[in-house]
């Protein structure tokens, strides 16, 4: 047994007791997306730092999991949009396996959305889109970094990137790389969380009826909403 101490403080006793306004069926929104936008408002008003933060799961095609947290950039009734080098180790998993789960964790206001669904590629004009409104220097950084290669040192990666500031200085434009871009994440569940105390804790998920998938055009199509025991 690992003694407690301030420097190794014990997991087991560092509980909390979550206090909020339960999450019922008729307050829900007919369809997820509609429910984020409301719960995204509210995360937003209440300062949180990047609210927009999401962790992004990915597998193998054998099932090898892999997890790592990633900005969204983007939410319509089509889904959950954000940017990435293609060819890093979630593009190159959701290449093989577009199966994703989404995670926000906004632990500061004791709730989660937790999203499954499949990702695929936006098209090149939205990525150039929003490729020109990123800083400078971040557009200078997609090229520079190999996103999940191995790289000798970080002189090297700021050597990369000194490179390129030499080449495209501020003001000039910066030409989108090929291998970089967004993939839109189509919700086929979400579920919301709402933490209460004693651990009897809200979870109500939408899922999307078989055989009735958004039309093509986008489109939020028919969910049903079940409670799940916490």
């Amino acid at each position: 047994m690992t003694p407690v101490s301030h420097e190794n403080p014990d997991p087991a006793v560092m509980r909390t007791q979550y206090r909020s306004t339960p999450l019922l069926e008729p307050d829900l929104a007919p369809a997820p997306m509609e429910q984020f936008a409301r719960w995204f408002a509210d995360v937003s008003a209440a300062d949180l730092h990047e609210p927009n933060a999401m962790i992004v799961s990915t597998a193998t095609p054998d099932g090898r999991p892999s997890s790592r947290t990633v900005l969204l950039k983007a939410f319509d009734e089509r889904g959950f949009v954000f940017f990435t080098n293609y060819t890093s180790r979630k593009g190159r998993e959701i290449e093989s396996n577009a199966h994703v789960s989404l995670l926000f964790p906004w632990h500061p206001v004791a709730r989660q959305v937790i999203v499954t669904g499949t990702a695929a590629r936006v098209g090149r004009d939205e990525t150039a889109a929003y490729f020109r409104t990123r800083p400078h220097g971040s557009q200078l950084g997609a090229w520079a970094s190999d996103q999940s290669a191995p790289i000798a040192s970080r002189d090297d990666l700021l050597t990369r990137y000194d490179e390129l500031a030499a080449r495209y200085p501020d003001g000039e434009q910066v030409p989108v790389p090929p291998h970089w871009g967004g993939f839109r994440v189509t919700p086929e569940t979400a579920e919301f969380w709402q933490g209460h105390e004693n651990r009897l804790h809200d979870r109500l998920r939408y899922v999307r009826e078989a055989g009735r998938r958004a039309a093509a055009s986008g489109g939020e199509g028919p969910w049903r909403v079940e409670r799940l025991c916490p």
